[in-house]
């Protein structure tokens, strides 16, 4: 992973980013810093909430996939950021000790016009959890440096 260069992703591969625990003790702490809603901060009361007890908010679950993102499938070698995101979904929450794993798939690979030295890669990120549902999917737009010569 670490030596990727722009070449190295292939529209079709699809590669295992690794996968993470949730645990309430973190959808807590994210939850209090960041979206305090009942059903992220409070496990008595989001019983009769919703969502039947406590979840994750989903940026925190965003936040979990791009940890195993930046760790897995972004090279540090030829990563050089990315101008947005599209298409993000969260279709099913995330409750204490859910397992994510996370698929990513290069969609889409090409060259920048305006500059030689770089190129644009599509991915569609998916976590999915224990019984292969997927919780939370993106499309990734990132640049990467060209191989060098």
């Amino acid at each position: 992973m670490t030596d990727r260069y722009f070449e190295d992703y292939v529209p079709g591969v699809t590669y295992d980013c690794g996968s993470i625990e949730v645990t309430e003790a973190e959808i807590l702490e994210f939850a209090r810093r960041f979206d305090p809603q009942t059903f992220h901060v409070d496990p008595v009361a989001a019983v009769d909430g919703p969502y039947g007890g406590l979840i994750a908010s989903g940026w925190h679950t965003a936040s979990l996939m791009m940890r195993l993102y930046a760790d897995n499938y972004l090279s540090p070698l030829s990563s050089l950021g990315s101008p947005g995101v599209d298409e993000l979904r969260w279709p099913r929450p995330v409750r204490p000790g859910a397992v994510l794993s996370l698929r990513a798939t290069v969609l889409e690979a090409r060259l920048s016009r305006s500059k030689p030295d770089r190129g644009l890669v599509r991915t569609r990120a998916e976590f999915v959890d224990a019984e292969d549902e997927v919780v939370f999917s993106a499309s990734l737009l990132n640049f990467f440096l060209v191989r060098p010569e």
